[in-house]
């Protein structure tokens, strides 16, 4: 239509190399006039190389993937990526369909969220031998595993449970009870160790019968805090593995009539910004999320310029927010 060479073209779609600047303005009001977009697949195909990254998580309804999405895209608009996303539920099968998928976009790379602990189920260890084989580089976010191959992205789940524990004490409170995550993931199993040290070195045993276990979703949480909410005797406190787990005892706390800071104590890993908003007091363990997904394209890209370079592991520091729930007021 312009009258000229597809190589014209290219340059002016590409901005490489000179075209005068009258045949450039002919080729740009072409391509307006009839709504042209260049194909990305062919141009990915041509330059063998893709500007898009694939996100695979387990439960994207969790707010705290969607913090961490929304760190991912802020780095992915500074370096002219696109993104496609994958929610799992959890699911092995789900997670190796989607890995068929990118694999068939050829992506830059993958960040991804594990649905399972690899090295603990027959059919986790075969899909982590196949990831192993894939050429595009993947980093690990928040679920890590034992003898993890790839750059990660992870927090302090062990110390942000030991201190947790520290803190309940100090608040006055003895009898301990814990929901737990999925202790199918080795981050459910940390948080439990590190809670159950805590308490030791604080001269403090958390007795079997006070270890409810969960598996990181509301229902579940709720379920279990019935029970736990239901007994003769409550705990002075209880410490909830994630921000479900919490929502999941605070339901339940409230159908049954019982305050938090008053009949029992309450500490959570995790924030829930909905309660700060409300104004509710609700005590955590947190972390930062959105800089999670910032460190986690951030280190992906620096795979992708660097194949050769030695594995990171980013440790992402916990914090402390106290706002009263960690007390218990004596009867």
């Amino acid at each position: 239509m312009a009258g000229v060479s597809k190589a014209t073209v290219s340059r002016v779609m590409n901005n490489s190399g000179y075209v005068a600047a009258e045949t450039r303005r002919k080729i740009e009001n072409i391509m307006e006039a009839h709504n042209y977009v260049p194909s990305a697949l062919a141009v990915n195909l041509s330059r063998q190389e893709t500007k898009v990254v694939g996100v695979v998580f387990p439960e994207i309804e969790n707010v705290f993937y969607s913090d961490i999405l929304h760190g991912i895209t802020q780095v992915a608009d500074e370096l002219d990526l696109s993104l496609v996303l994958f929610d799992t539920q959890n699911d092995l099968e789900r997670e190796k369909k989607a890995f068929r998928v990118l694999q068939q976009q050829k992506v830059r790379g993958i960040i991804l969220g594990p649905s399972v602990d690899y090295p603990e189920t027959a059919k986790g260890r075969e899909l982590l031998a196949n990831l192993k084989e894939y050429s595009v580089p993947i980093v690990i976010i928040d679920r890590d595993f034992e003898n993890m191959p790839w750059d990660a992205v992870v927090y302090e789940n062990y110390q942000s449970s030991y201190q947790a524990a520290l803190e309940l004490y100090r608040a006055g409170n003895r009898r301990m009870a814990t929901i737990t995550g999925d202790m199918a993931l080795k981050i459910s199993r940390d948080r439990l160790e590190g809670f159950k040290k805590g308490l030791q070195d604080c001269g403090l045993k958390l007795l079997e019968e006070n270890i409810y276990y969960g598996d990181f979703l509301m229902k579940r949480a709720y379920e279990l805090s019935m029970e736990l909410l239901s007994r003769a005797e409550l705990p002075d406190a209880v410490y909830t593995a994630n921000n479900m787990t919490s929502l999941g005892f605070l339901k339940a706390a409230n159908e049954k009539g019982i305050r938090i800071g008053r009949d029992i104590a309450l500490l959570g890993n995790d924030r829930i910004e909905t309660l700060d908003i409300l104004g509710l007091p609700f005590s955590c363990m947190y972390r930062d999320n959105y800089e999670m997904g910032r460190m986690a394209l951030r280190l992906l890209q620096e795979r992708v310029e660097h194949p050769e370079k030695s594995r990171s592991i980013c440790m992402v520091p916990y914090q402390v927010k106290l706002k009263g729930s960690e007390k218990r007021k004596k009867k």
